[in-house]
């Protein structure tokens, strides 16, 4: 008799979680990692060496699992995410480490699912619910929080604050640019040809990446491939590998964890720490992203139920 139906086993009960954790720690890892090989590699050079190295670690996967080319339905969607989250969401991200230390640059871009929810709503007919129209309100003064704390020592700068907005707005494009392609293709389709449209992208740093590549430190060079394996490659596949056991909703949440863990990473390998003022406008920031989460008023009868769109971070 088939006993599928059954309750699941361990593994079953604890492999999206664990997968999950995988995710929200390596995007964590990311923040720090960019914030130190940016001492050696411009924006461009490292965005393009990161997604040289996440492409490599992805096409070897999909030749071994034979994926093939995703159906011309994904195309789309894989064009519009590849240049949105992986390309220009990179360049711009690594810009504005540049400018402020990595976690506040955390804090502001982790307003993305905030921005994911709300381009879903205006754009695939998901509603625009008041706790969501709240949270934008709430978010958006932490924003300006963190602007505030521009001044002053060890504030945070304004160029890199208006780029880590930027960057949110970008990848949360991206990742509604995304969905449809999801619904033509699988998840490592998508993520693997996303990366290799993003190296495209970036393919016009190749002359400063190589000139970089000659003088930059060793350390700085293996940041930036490990950011390419670990945070972009092997991350991406447990996100959508835990995305595919559980809801979006759910999975958004984990991702509140990643500027608490950048701050205890970046302090614990950098030695920096944001600002008292960049911090209180960050949990504003986090605290207009949970309000956003809130259940509205149950739909009318008779309506469709909201459609939850994937939250992610770095």
């Amino acid at each position: 008799m088939n006993t599928s139906s059954g309750t699941p086993g361990p593994w079953a009960r604890w492999a999206a979680p664990a997968a999950a954790s995988v995710t929200v720690v390596l995007w964590a890892s990311a923040f720090v990692s960019i914030r130190s090989a940016g001492e050696a590699y411009s924006p461009g050079a490292l965005a393009l060496g990161r997604l040289l190295a996440g492409a490599v670690v992805l096409g070897a996967v999909a030749a071994v699992r034979r994926i093939g080319l995703p159906p011309r339905g994904a195309w789309p969607g894989i064009l519009l995410s590849g240049v949105l989250w992986f390309g220009v969401y990179m360049v711009v991200l690594n810009w504005g480490e540049r400018e402020v230390d990595a976690g506040t640059a955390a804090l502001l871009v982790n307003i993305g699912p905030l921005l994911i929810a709300l381009l879903g709503g205006a754009l695939l007919g998901e509603g625009l619910p008041r706790p969501l129209l709240a949270g934008v309100v709430v978010s958006f003064a932490g924003a300006v929080v963190v602007g505030l704390s521009t001044s002053g020592d060890g504030g945070a700068s304004a160029l890199g604050v208006v780029l880590c907005l930027l960057a949110a707005g970008s990848y949360a494009a991206g990742v509604v640019a995304q969905k449809p392609a999801l619904r033509h293709a699988g998840a490592l389709q998508v993520t693997t040809y996303g990366c290799l449209v993003g190296a495209v992208v970036c393919l016009p740093f190749t002359g400063t990446l190589l000139t970089e590549l000659r003088t930059a430190p060793l350390g700085a060079t293996l940041n930036m491939v490990y950011l390419g394996v670990f945070p972009t490659a092997l991350a991406f596949t447990t996100w959508a590998f835990a995305l595919s056991r559980t809801t979006a909703g759910r999975m958004g949440a984990t991702t509140y964890a990643v500027p608490a863990l950048v701050v205890l990473m970046s302090w614990a390998l950098l030695g920096e720490v944001p600002a008292p003022l960049a911090l209180a406008g960050g949990a504003l920031c986090l605290a207009g992203v949970a309000v956003s989460r809130r259940r509205g008023p149950a739909p009318a009868a008779g309506t469709g139920a909201r459609t939850p769109v994937p939250d992610t971070a770095e």
